[in-house]
Order: C-alpha cells, then structure tokens, then sequence
C-alpha cells in the first residue's frame, strides 16, 4: 500500500465525537513515549501530520488521521506513565478503553512496544485485557534501528513465550519497524491493506 494523502481530522475525547463516516479505523496504542506519533509519521511520509515529544503522555485525546480518503488511522492516549495526575489519568484511560471496546469501526488494535527492552509487565496485563476482550489486534515493535537484529529476535521471542502463557492458542501478528530508517513500515501497510481487502 501507498500511502498518498493524510490529513488530520479531529480530536475527541469520547466517541460521540468520533467521525460518523463509517470507515474502518485502525487505532494504535502503547505506553506512554513508545514512538506512536513518530510511527504514524512515518508510515504516511510526513515529519508533523503527528506531533511528536520527548515528554510522555502529551497524547490525551483520540485523534483521527483519514489515509487516502478511505479510512482512518487512529492516535490513542499512552497507558502507564504520565505526568499528569491521577484523577485525569483516569479519565483518559476511561476514554480509550471505550473507545476500544465499543467502536465498531475500529478493524484492528496495534499495540506498540519498544523493542529495546524485554516484554515489561504493564504491556503485558495490557495483552492479556485485548485478548480476554476478544480484541482484534497486533503487535508492532519499534524502534527497531537502537538495538542489533539479534536483540531484536530475543525480544520477540521472550514476548511470544510470556503471550503463551495466558494464551497458548492465540496467533498474535508482531511487525518490527522503525520510524527512524523506515524499516517494516512497507510490511506493515501491506498488512493493513490485507485487512482491509478482506473486509469488503
């Protein structure tokens, strides 16, 4: 797939205020400062359609970015850390968690994870909350160009093998990539496409 037109739509902090289009949506979602923003510029080949920040937890709505016309690609609020205080925490992980559960637009859940470190306990409650929601996901690994292609598979494998152990049946996508150099991000849009061809 290629990627020939983005643009920003809206911020919401509820689904009310979501787009009523219809389009299929793919949201992505990951702790606070796991390169969200820089991925999503990235794939759509712009340096500020997403603002970016070395400060976590500056994403604190549902943004919408419509792709090509034809469907949307969607900015979630970090989960974990963030400074800011917990009773607006709260409320934001609220927001996404509607926003996961209840919109029926949305066709797939990316969860990033930075591929730096082993597989920490806060995206795994996360996983296994996705799983046991009957979530269609997938996993993307980023920052891929910081560590050695050998890291890399270690970290993947060690992600694997703790998702088998709450969920031994469940075949889970995992899509190395990097914002930086641009490496998986033509794997991942042709995911995406795949998803979307089967869904007409």
């Amino acid at each position: 797939m290629v990627i020939k037109q983005a643009e920003f739509i809206c911020s919401s902090t509820k689904i009310a205020q979501c787009p009523t289009d219809n389009l299929p949506e793919f949201a992505v979602i990951g702790r606070s400062n796991v390169g969200k923003s820089s991925l999503i510029n990235a794939l759509t080949n712009t340096k500020n359609l997403c603002k970016t920040s070395s400060t976590p937890g500056k994403t604190l709505l549902i943004n919408h970015f419509l792709i090509n016309k034809s469907w949307y690609l969607v900015d979630l609020p970090g989960y974990g850390f963030a400074k800011i205080p917990r009773r607006e925490r709260a409320k934001i992980e609220a927001m996404f968690s509607s926003y996961i559960l209840n919109r029926k637009e949305l066709k797939k859940l990316f969860i990033l994870i930075d591929s730096r470190h082993e597989p920490m306990n806060l995206d795994m409650i996360f996983i296994e909350n996705i799983i046991d929601s009957n979530i269609p996901f997938a996993i993307v690994m980023t920052k891929c160009d910081k560590i050695s292609t050998t890291v890399r598979n270690k970290n993947i494998a060690l992600l694997q093998q703790k998702i088998r152990e709450f969920a031994p049946a469940t075949a889970i996508d995992i899509f190395p990539t990097s914002a930086t150099n641009g490496f998986g991000t033509d794997v991942f849009l042709d995911y995406i496409n795949s998803v979307l061809n089967s869904n007409n």
